[in-house]
């Protein structure tokens, strides 16, 4: 059996799963936990990757692997490989001033048109930003500026500081991907190069892209990830990349096994990949947060941001829309009714599609689609008659897919297709959440199977890599609610929505 493995380094831990390169079967997994923060350092995902082969039971009789990553985090490294500060992540909101910035110095349109983006705080160019106007002394020792799976890549290889690498601190070698490198707001999806004018306009130095050549030196110029194509390969994984006790990893000393790493990706594009996602599928992520994702055959430039244009790992694109309100709604009602999740599906299914009336604006966190950064959640439509505990369950839920349902109404209107919706997140196994979907949703719903689909997709791309085909490996299916589209669901949330003060 030919096994290949997938890596998830996601905000909150590192997953792994070992697969059968010709079924897709699942045949050992591994997990390690980071820490919390919205800036850490990259050395503990380092630890916990390593963790995390171990927890898999090694990867001695594995033959190729690839890294998915949570997008955006800006890795900042000096000449010598040496980490400058701890990585911002996605959700470190302290450059929203910096991104507000670059929108005026360029405008939305034009940033729209050369990246695909508009900046918002999570993307990477608002963050070497924040770094040059806040933090000049560490900006004057930036020498590369790379995502957190590339340095992870790197490190594979067996590049980074000289003390703890066996190749040393060689930038050059560092790469990245198409979609993970449409994420930081200075490639172009359209152009599939770095505009490094917006490059210089952030962070005030000259940049270049990574050459692939060992020894290219350029001091005063900031290297950036050579970007590889789909089915790429990076290289291979060194024996010694973690230093002493590598039989693990590699296999018995002067084994001459050897590890293929295949590109990589930014998670949703890495997700999917491991869903088999074509032109046509949306993808609806119920997690901490909401995305709303779907494969485009061609890029978007959206200038309101509404939309973010970026690439997948594919050769397509994949143009997304992301709600901050999604599962800790229902946990925020449950908590308020006092029930736990089962009791909360029992609850909402017990009362008639459009709630009597009750709608949730669910804006807790405030929202990004739409862009209403202060405003609160809120109920609407109570009276004596529709106060009941099974209305404001079922608004809860009503509320969040509603939600969700905008960001797809965005892609739309960006000329996405939409002809089969993808359900995916821990949230999407209540029973409510399936059924109310087929509710709010014009399109046939499909719940696939819970799985590790960012690193799933990461061994998509560890076969393509090894072998120069894309595998189809079938996708599980757990649930297809039956169609029952209600129109006045969402007509209701809209009227509701439409009189949120925006709390500024």
């Amino acid at each position: 059996m030919n096994l290949v493995a997938g890596v998830d380094s996601s905000t909150q831990s590192c997953k792994v799963v070992i697969l059968d390169a010709g079924t897709g079967t699942l045949v050992r997994e591994g997990r390690a936990p980071h820490p919390d923060g919205t800036e850490v350092h990259p050395d503990h995902w380092w630890r916990a990757l390593s963790a995390a082969f171990d927890d898999a039971g090694g990867l001695a009789d594995v033959s190729a692997l690839s890294v998915g990553g949570q997008q955006h985090g800006m890795v900042l490294l000096d000449h010598d490989g040496n980490v400058v500060r701890p990585a911002l992540l996605w959700n470190d909101t302290r450059s929203a001033s910096a991104a507000a910035a670059l929108t005026d110095e360029v405008g939305a349109e034009d940033f729209a048109r050369r990246t695909g983006l508009v900046p918002v705080a999570s993307f990477t160019i608002t963050k070497i930003r924040w770094v040059r106007d806040h933090e000049p002394d560490l900006a004057d020792r930036v020498a590369a500026v790379a995502l957190p799976h590339d340095w992870l890549t790197w490190r594979l290889r067996g590049y980074g500081p000289a003390a703890a690498s066996p190749l040393g601190p060689d930038l050059d070698q560092l790469t990245t991907d198409r979609s993970d490198a449409s994420g930081t707001g200075y490639w172009s999806p359209s152009a599939g190069e770095y505009d490094l004018e917006l490059f210089k306009l952030a962070f005030g130095r000259d940049a270049r892209e990574a050459s692939g050549a060992a020894g290219h030196r350029d001091p005063g110029t900031v290297v950036l990830p050579r970007v590889l194509g789909p089915g790429g390969s990076a290289g291979a994984v060194h024996p010694g990349c973690f230093g002493s006790g590598t039989a693990e990893l590699a296999g018995p000393a002067g084994s001459g096994h050897r590890i293929l790493l295949g590109a990589g990706a930014g998670d949703n594009a890495a997700a999917a990949l491991g869903l088999g996602a074509e032109p046509g599928d949306v993808v609806v992520s119920v997690g901490t947060s909401g995305t709303v994702f779907s494969v485009a055959s061609r890029a978007v430039a959206d200038p309101s941001g509404t939309v973010a244009g970026f690439a997948d790992a594919s050769g397509e694109y994949l143009p997304i829309a992301v709600t901050l309100n999604a599962a800790r709604v229902l946990s925020s009602v449950a908590g308020i009714l006092g029930v736990d999740f089962d009791e909360l599906a029992r609850l909402a299914l017990g009362a008639e599609p459009g709630a009597g009336g009750v709608v949730l604006v669910p804006y807790f966190e405030g929202e990004r689609t739409p862009n209403l950064p202060h405003a609160k959640a809120s109920f609407h439509g109570l009276s004596i008659a529709s106060s009941t505990r099974s209305n404001l369950a079922r608004a809860a839920i009503e509320g969040m897919m509603c939600g969700l349902s905008g960001g797809l109404e965005a892609l739309r209107a960006q000329g996405s297709p939409a002809t089969r919706l993808l359900l995916i997140g821990g949230a999407v196994q209540n029973p409510a959440v399936q059924a109310i979907a087929a509710q709010v949703f014009d399109l046939p719903v499909v719940v696939p199977s819970p799985g590790e689909y960012v690193a799933r997709g990461a061994a998509v791309q560890a076969v393509w890599a090894s072998s120069g085909n894309r595998p189809d490996w079938p996708v599980a299916v757990d649930a297809a609610p039956a169609p029952d589209f209600h129109p006045a669901i969402r007509q209701n949330y809209l009227r509701a929505s439409s009189r949120v003060d925006p709390g500024n």
